[in-house]
Order: C-alpha cells, then structure tokens, then sequence
C-alpha cells in the first residue's frame, strides 16, 4: 500500500465493499428478486426489469479506450458530481481534513466537502491575474488537513485553461501530501490537449473527465474518474453498486462508437468556431465591457449593466448565468455557446 490510500481516510481503507448479486447475464437470473417480466414500452436491450452490471467493465473499457488509458485506471460514475463526491468521502474525514479550491471555481467542490463536514481553504484566481493559476500560492495555503487540491481547466466560470506546465509542477510538490483532482469537463473545446498522458509519471493526479459537454450526454449522467489503479479500487468500496443505469450504459456505449465519435469532433469544431464568432459580436455591443477569453463552451462577460442584459435575453428568450454573487465577477454573465441561428438571436436581443 503506498501513500495513495495512506492518504485516505482509514475506515475507507478498511472497509470491505458491499458485495452485489454476482453478475453472469448469461444465465437465468433467479438470484437478484428482480421481476421476471419486462416493463410495459421498455425497449433497452438488456431489459429495465434487471439489475445494470454493478460495475460496468465494457463501458469502463470502452471510456479507457477513448481516454487512452488502461481499464484498471477508469472509474465510470454519474457524471463529474459523483466523482468529486466519491473522492471528497474517501479522503476527507469529517470535522478533520480539508480540500483546497481556487475560486471563482465549480460550485461542487465546495459543496461536496460541505456535506462531508470537510473544511473549504480557498486561494482565489486574482481577476488582474487574468486569474491564472498561481501555485506558489496554493503550496502556501497547504495545511497537513488538505487532502484533495481541486483545479478546474478550463476553469467554470471564468472559462481559462491553466498552464501546463504550472499543473505537472504543483502535482509533483503536492505527491505524498495530498491529491491534485484536475476536473477537465471542458478540455474537449480547449486548445491545449488533456493531461491524461501525465498520469503514470505523477500519481499525484487525479483527472475527472465527463460526456456531459462534447458528448451531448448531460441527461444521461455519465463521466469518470482516471488515477492510479490504487485510487480507483479504493473508491470502487464507495460508490454504490448499480451507479449507472441500464440506459445510460446503452446510451453511452452508441455514443462511443466511430460514427458518434466523429459526429461529437465535428460539432466541438462548430463549438468552437462559434465561440469565436460570439466573442467578437459580443466586443462590438455598446454596454460590454469586457469578454474574457475562453477555451470551454461558453463565454464570461462583463456587461455595464448586467441587470438589463439579462431581462433582454430573458425577454428574447434565453437563459443566462448570473455570476455577480462573486465579489470577483462584478457585472459578469456567462454564456453557453448555442447553435449559429441561437447565437445570433442572443447577439441580437442584446444590441
């Protein structure tokens, strides 16, 4: 055992892992008190009537492939949520540990420590910074309680991929300490490549990836988490068994294949191409006054009157996120990237 599951909490580490109905689909199931008959207008292939595989290993290896990785290194959850919920439950010991967040970030990594009773540190992302990652900053803020360092690149909402280099960097200063949990929910449109390959050389790294975004697949709730095998088997003892549905396991196995794959690149092409195209229109509106770059899906943009964007948008109708609550993103709007015909109605009812 090496400081990987040292690092998490001991009752994990101890903890023997519930131990589901034993899975041979190709025999009659008389074993699980499921109901032999299928649901009226159910049309999966395996049938809703019977349990998912408790741990799907054609998706994980399905994911693993798609991500370049061995199998024994891919987790498949409900989506980066659970992944962040998984990790939090596993590390951090209630009242005791802590994990560190670089905000304005994804809500999820505070709130997951919350319910586990874990402590926040925050070392915020500087807005005259660009709010670029600073990791000297962040090594000094670590404490012996900070177990789990969460970064987002791109990062939610301010939408910047952080540098390379600075993350290899961090993740190494922080191996033996804590893990460095990298949610990368927007790399597809981004455009440096994924850290993924990095993962055998810093085992410090932990990578959530999701087919939320570039795989249209936010309603069937499905990512993953890639770490070192002895990180992956220890959180296999806290989730659930039957994470995954039936139907999304379907689901995502026909989004995987080459044709949706190729589908999925063209339409991040479009995405991206898109971005573009709304950050310039969005420069030219009289009452913005500043659109930070992006390499995610959406934009973040600084209006003089926010209030007014929104009501026109709502108005012309569309839904925008309202980030002002952050004492950093004063007067900001973000704004996911739609379709041609939605983009330039938004441009539009803006003007």
């Amino acid at each position: 055992m090496s400081w990987l599951s040292e690092l998490a909490r001991p009752e994990i580490r101890a903890l023997k892992a519930y131990q589901h109905a034993s899975w041979e689909p190709g025999l009659v199931r008389l074993h699980a008190n499921e109901l032999p008959w299928r649901a009226p207008l159910d049309a999966s292939a395996a049938g809703l009537n019977r349990y998912p595989e408790p741990h799907p290993l054609e998706l994980a290896a399905r994911l693993a492939t798609l991500y370049g990785t061995g199998a024994d290194w891919v987790l498949p959850g409900r989506g980066s949520d659970e992944a962040i919920d998984l990790l939090t439950r596993a590390y951090c010991r209630a009242g005791s540990d802590a994990v560190l967040i670089t905000p304005p970030t994804f809500g999820m990594y505070a709130v997951a420590a919350g319910i586990q009773g874990a402590s926040v540190v925050e070392v915020p992302l500087r807005r005259e910074q660009g709010f670029v990652l600073q990791p000297a900053a962040v090594l000094a803020a670590l404490t012996p309680q900070v177990k789990l360092v969460y970064l987002c690149s791109p990062n939610n909402p301010t939408g910047n991929q952080f540098d390379r280099a600075a993350v290899l960097s961090l993740a190494d200063r922080l191996s033996g300490r804590a893990l460095l949990v990298l949610d990368e929910a927007y790399v597809e449109f981004a455009g440096q490549p994924s850290l993924l390959g990095e993962l055998a050389s810093h085992p410090a790294l932990v990578i959530l990836r999701t087919l939320s975004k570039a795989y249209g697949l936010a309603g069937a709730r499905c990512g993953a988490v890639l770490a070192h095998p002895e990180v992956i088997e220890l959180l296999r003892k806290v989730i659930m068994p039957y994470a995954l549905t039936q139907l999304t396991i379907e689901a995502v196995l026909r989004t995987l294949e080459p044709e949706s794959l190729v589908v999925a690149m063209q339409r991040v092409a479009e995405i991206r191409a898109q971005r573009e195209w709304m950050a310039a229109a969005l420069a030219t509106l009289p009452g913005t006054l500043r659109v930070w770059p992006s390499a995610a899906n959406f934009l973040l943009v600084d209006f003089a009157n926010a209030s007014a964007a929104l009501q026109r948008s709502h108005t012309a109708g569309f839904l925008l996120r309202d980030m002002r609550a952050h004492p950093a993103l004063p007067g900001a709007l973000r704004l996911s990237v739609g379709t041609p015909a939605q983009n330039e109605q938004l441009i539009a009812s803006l003007s």
